[in-house]
């Protein structure tokens, strides 16, 4: 007689393999992937719910903000399989992450498969087999704070995005959306530009002198000093200049002549130079703490040059296979099991005098106790070296499992220590007549010695490039000096400076900007950064975030008409608040009800839009560059607007397009200026193709240059004859005759059009280019083992080779032409990917034909979904990831495109409940263990 069955649900069916081995027979492990449902549209709710409280947002605000939630679709067969499970089982443990979210998706799991046996709640935050069998051991109720903040910053997602979107959508543009955590990071984006549209650049100059003890000193003994004082003033540099470029404060700011006639007077002979002081102070530089979700998301950044999603998919993966802790936490802290762990790897591999006589505790920022776990770090009691794993992590797992390594162990070592030493220097008097006649400057150098390296061998952090910021002393050693020492120039150089605008905003600053202020949670600022760049507000260039001017648009109308909800206190006072409320300090229904109906001093969003007035578009997509210039923010684009040159305001203004790859701050008067006046591009006749007698023109549309093939018009008798009624029937009337003989319209013939390369020009293109691109794309031959056709052609994202469903980048748009068969063979036989292969997949295919990237497979919060790095596509109901081929990934990924971002991901139960679902049922007290 079979015994007792135990069935465990976690989040990710990639745990389910390791989980199952580490709680051994008697237990069934099972995924639900993710959430199992959500809130509806409110489009799919039943009809007889339409028209009452519920109908606008899914959510009843008038009844205590009671949800609607559905089983999608897409989960009905995991459902229904966890159930088939179930009623097999003596015993339910859910094992979902410990978090708010995974808190909301087990109680969600009890709400609908309503366990008549009892239920554990089962937690851990690595899979090791210690914490399995800790966890198994030591289960839990549900926490109803957790889940209640979970829910309530659902409801205000809802509410939120539901009444503030509309009104970008008639405002704005359509397909835009305001959030509660993305339009504050908009704004952040949009106001650095700001800044730096406003910033106006100061010019000052400096001296460096290359000094050695003597004149026959070895160059070894050389050293840089710089000047700091003249006259006993100190020298101004960049940071003694506001954003204005005004200087600031007492300074001197030194002019080129200035700086070019002290330059000589001090590189002449006899000039005395000579040692004033000499100073010596201790060095020490402390390690940085253990990796947080947002500490982890910069670091990657800078070091991996990883973006923020792609940063906490490899974790995930590390973490689903046992490699790593939970990699959603707010807290640095080490359990005493990793300290251990850290000391004795690091007295292992560097050295017990590595290691300081005490553990280093870190401490975070006091968040809410049940999301603060420990920090991520290496998982299990004895950490794997990167070494160790060499063989079974591959690409950007190994590196970010190498990168978390690094800093745990660092984290636990000794304090570097050396020493810094400080030189000042006199130089002169010499005569400078731009400087009043005898001057006497003043040079400091610094060099730093670190005599005990501790942390440094195994990690050093990185940092975001801060205009002005004080720099970590570079190791650097002076050659010993004391003072009043004679010192000999070898070379004295003076160098003009322009001061620098704040820099934008990359990721990693973003996710740092975001973490400080307390916007939004790190386990969020993936999708956030995401969801901004997907809805065309911010466009990465290299490393940089440059903002649209749609973004401007949107930002503009939030902050005048809806101030409080981008203001970012406000919006860090909302995450304080869900704190509060997983903390069961704060009672959700209270909450929402004044953040959406009012409360002392806060109107109410409800309030809000009631009374919003009369939003003028025009105003709120308009900015103004010159008297005569103005940008205006369009549905296909920003597009300068000029006045009529005669001052005639009733005649048309004119209007001009923007180059595509024109950042905001770079529309200065004068660049407008030189937009507006650039020579007219007309229309150019090229060429009659000699083939079909169609004239190729040569034209310049919104998306670039292109050319295009012409359709000859019709003739005009045959046009006259198509035109003409037949002569009416005996007895029918002149009309009726007309309409029966009425020619059907013809379909437009679509004229064949190519782009042009980035190297070729609209004003010299030739016939025979013009013809090359239009007969694109290029069959270069057959493949020489298959026989399948090899084809050059240009995508969305470059040139590239297709052979089948096989492709190949090419390294410029040129090759499209110039590349030959053997060429074309021989990049075929190249690995497509080399040594990367992403562990994270669970399948990966060739290029996408339209972005040209490689597609994966991949499981997510929502349950498994195609991606080629840009578009994701959730794979729909009843379809599974072995059945889904390379065509199948390609259709669903042109599906989702062809939906457009505003689309929602899930079609809604159609068996869903005919009344709210209620919250706070009796099911919650089966959860005791």
């Amino acid at each position: 007689m079979p015994g007792p069955r135990k069935l465990v649900i976690v989040e990710s069916p990639t745990k389910v393999k390791s989980i199952a081995q580490y709680l051994g027979d008697g237990f069934d492990v099972m995924a639900s992937v993710g959430h199992i449902r959500d809130l509806v549209e409110p489009k799919n709710l039943p009809a007889e719910l339409k028209k009452g409280s519920l109908g606008k947002f899914s959510v009843d605000v008038e009844n205590k903000f009671e949800p609607y939630y559905v089983v999608s679709d897409a989960k009905k067969k995991t459902v229904a399989e966890l159930k088939k499970a179930l009623a097999g089982a003596d015993e339910l443990y859910l094992a979902t992450d410990e978090d708010r979210e995974g808190e909301a998706i087990a109680w969600h799991l009890l709400q609908v498969l309503k366990p008549k046996v009892p239920v554990h709640r089962m937690v851990f935050h690595e899979i090791t087999r210690e914490a399995i069998e800790a966890a198994r051991d030591n289960t839990r109720q549900i926490d109803d704070a957790l889940v209640d903040a979970q829910e309530t910053r659902r409801i205000l997602d809802r509410l939120y995005g539901y009444e503030v979107s509309p009104v970008l959508w008639r405002k704005v543009g359509p397909g835009l959306s305001a959030g509660r955590v993305q339009s504050a990071a908009t704004r952040l984006v949009v106001d650095r530009e700001r800044e730096r549209l406003a910033f106006v650049s100061a010019n000052y100059w400096d001296l460096t002198a290359t000094l050695v003890p003597d004149a026959s000193a070895p160059q070894t003994d050389a050293f840089d000093a710089r000047l700091v004082r003249l006259n006993g003033e100190r020298v101004a540099s960049g940071r003694d200049f506001d954003e204005s470029g005004v200087l600031k404060g007492k300074a001197v700011a030194l002019g080129e002549a200035a700086a070019k006639s002290l330059s000589e007077a001090l590189s002449a002979d006899g000039v005395d130079i000579r040692v004033t002081s000499v100073e010596s102070k201790p060095y020490t530089r402390r390690p940085a703490a253990p990796f947080t979700t947002s500490t982890l998301q910069q670091e990657a950044a800078r070091k991996l040059r990883f973006s923020a999603r792609q940063t906490m998919s490899v974790a995930q993966s590390l973490y689903e296979n046992g490699y790593i802790t939970y990699m959603r936490t707010d807290s640095p802290s080490l359990s005493q099991q990793a300290i251990t762990a850290a000391r004795n790897q690091a007295s292992s591999l560097y050295g017990p005098e590595t290691i300081p006589d005490k553990p280093r505790l870190y401490s975070g920022k006091g968040k809410n106790a049940q999301e603060a776990h420990e920090a991520i770090r290496p998982a299990g009691e004895v950490f794997k070296t990167p070494a160790e794993l060499s063989s079974t992590l591959r690409g950007n797992d190994f590196r970010l499992y190498e990168l978390i390594w690094k800093r745990t162990v660092a984290s636990q070592m000794a304090d570097a220590r050396g020493s810094t030493a400080t030189v000042t220097i006199a130089a002169g008097p010499v005569e400078v007549a731009e400087l009043g006649g005898a001057t006497n400057a003043e040079f400091s150098a610094s060099g730093t010695v670190i005599t005990f390296r501790g942390f440094l061998h195994a990690y050093e952090e990185s940092r975001d490039e801060e205009r002005n910021a004080t720099a970590e002393p570079a190791e650097a050693k002076l050659p010993a000096l004391t003072e009043k020492q004679q010192l000999a120039a070898v070379e004295v150089a003076a160098a003009g400076h322009d001061t620098t605008p704040p820099p934008r905003y990359t990721e990693a600053s973003l996710v740092k900007a975001l973490d400080e202020l307390g916007i939004g949670r790190p386990s969020t600022y993936a999708s956030i950064i995401s969801t901004i760049i997907d809805r065309g507000y911010v466009t990465p260039r290299g490393q940089a975030l440059i903002p649209s001017w749609t973004a401007f648009s949107v930002v503009r109308l939030l902050e005048d008409f809806f101030t409080e909800l981008v203001d970012y206190d406000f919006t860090a006072a909302l995450e304080a608040d869900l704190d509060k409320i997983a903390d069961g300090e704060e009672d959700r229904v209270d909450w929402l009800n004044g953040f959406y109906f009012g409360s002392e001093g806060h109107p109410g969003l409800r309030s809000v839009i009631d009374n919003l007035g009369e939003i003028d578009a025009r105003a709120v997509n308009s900015v103004a560059i010159a008297d005569d210039i103005t940008l205006r923010i369009g549905k296909y684009g920003p597009y300068l607007e000029v006045l009529d040159p005669s001052g005639d305001l009733d005649a048309p203004p004119r209007r001009v397009n923007l180059p595509q790859d024109l950042a905001p701050d770079e529309l200065t008067p004068e660049r407008a200026r030189e937009i507006v006046d650039a020579p007219v591009v007309t229309d150019r006749v090229i060429g009659v193709n000699p083939e079909n007698g169609k004239e190729i023109v040569a034209k310049d549309g919104r998306f670039g240059p292109y050319v295009t093939e012409l359709e000859p018009a019709a003739p005009e008798t045959e046009a006259a004859a198509v035109a003409a009624p037949a002569a009416p029937a005996e007895g029918a009337t002149a009309a009726k005759a007309t309409k029966k003989v009425a020619p059907k319209k013809a379909a437009a013939v679509k004229p064949r059009t190519a782009s042009l390369f980035k190297s070729m020009d609209l004003a010299t293109i030739d016939l025979t280019t013009a013809l090359r691109l239009l007969e694109l794309p290029r069959t270069v031959g057959d493949d020489p083992e298959s026989g399948e056709p090899i084809t050059a052609q240009n995508g969305k994202f470059g040139p590239y080779l297709k052979k089948g469903t096989d492709t190949r980048s090419l390294t410029s748009e040129d090759l499209i032409f110039d590349i030959d068969l053997p060429g074309a063979v021989e990049l075929f036989a190249q690995p497509k990917y080399g040594a990367r292969r992403a562990s994270s997949a669970l399948k990966e295919f060739e290029a996408d034909p339209e972005s040209g990237k490689p597609i994966k497979v991949k499981d997510g919060r929502f349950g498994p979904y195609v991606t080629d790095g840009v578009t994701n596509a959730t794979i729909p109901r009843g379809e599974t990831v072995e059945e889904i081929d390379f065509d199948r990934a390609v259709q669903l990924l042109a599906d989702k495109r062809a939906k457009g971002p505003a689309k929602p991901r899930a079609k809604a139960s159609s068996t869903a409940a005919k009344k709210p679902a209620a919250r706070k049922t009796g099911s919650r007290a089966a959860t005791k263990s």
